[in-house]
């Protein structure tokens, strides 16, 4: 018969990286029949000594990441005065990068979720930035933490982008003469909905150039100076109906624009 492993996981944060580490260890010697129990956010001793006694009495082995090099110590001590197989998992290696690095561990337990955490807040926010773009849903506009809002070229997607890998939730949305602006973007709080202003001869040389690049002539309406002052002027007028700051991008690189918008959410 064969018996099936009982593993009790003990650790200072959620457990999944000692639970990864013995699911692989165990995979070489049964076909998956074994039992893990997790116990997380270990803070004390008597949670090991608790731990280990029942481990003991169900004749269960030990796995543990705990970055205390304290409650490291005592969990081996212990277990091996109970006669327990305890696997510490952290231990040794960060012993090894201690004198590789010749630094000392931060021993904050739980890093590794942290920047896994921070990773996909990432990712949420550009796929979020992506979704709620050029104004395509304004339920979006409730939704985010930033709402930009200008005429067509004064880049509003590239800033929402760039704003995104800074983990903020950004809709954008344009201002046309000839398009109601959404009601949502009236209701949202007015500090969360900043202005992008350009200057009239900057925003026809940005326009020109973006219809040789179409392989267009530079006659059509899109860069004609006329349109862009009317387009501007409306813009204005919706600004100042939401009540929102305004940032001149005439001369500015996205990358400034971004940091000036974090300097105000700072504020």
């Amino acid at each position: 018969m064969v018996v099936k492993p009982l593993v009790y996981v003990l650790s200072d944060s959620v457990g999944e990286t000692a639970e990864l580490v013995i699911k692989a260890g165990l995979s070489q010697f049964n076909n998956g029949e074994y039992k893990i129990q997790r116990i997380p956010y270990v803070e004390d001793e008597g949670t090991i000594d608790e731990t280990l006694q029942i481990a003991k009495e169900q004749q269960g082995i030990i796995g543990f990441t705990l970055v205390d090099p304290r409650l490291r110590e005592y969990t081996n001590k212990r277990a091996k005065e109970l006669n327990i197989e305890a696997i510490d998992i952290m231990g040794p290696m960060m012993k090894s990068m201690e004198r590789v690095f010749e630094n000392s561990p931060r021993l904050e337990p739980g890093l590794v979720h942290k920047l896994d955490e921070d990773y996909f807040k990432r990712v949420e926010a550009i796929e979020f930035a992506v979704k709620y773009d050029d104004g395509r849903d304004p339920r979006g506009i409730a939704r985010a933490d930033i709402i930009l809002v200008g005429i067509s070229r004064t880049s509003k997607t590239p800033l929402s982008q760039y704003l995104a890998h800074k983990r903020l939730k950004v809709a954008n949305v344009p201002i046309v003469p000839e398009v109601d602006p959404p009601e949502e973007l009236f209701e949202v709080d007015p500090s969360k909905c900043i202005g992008l202003q350009i200057s009239p001869e900057k925003l026809f040389d940005i326009r020109k150039e973006r219809l040789k690049a179409l392989g267009l002539g530079d006659q059509a309406t899109y860069a004609n100076l006329s349109r862009i002052k009317e387009e501007l002027e409306y813009f204005e007028k919706v600004v100042h109906k939401i009540g929102c700051s305004v940032i001149d991008v005439s001369h500015k690189a996205v990358e400034e624009t971004a940091n000036t918008i974090l300097q105000m959410i700072k504020k």
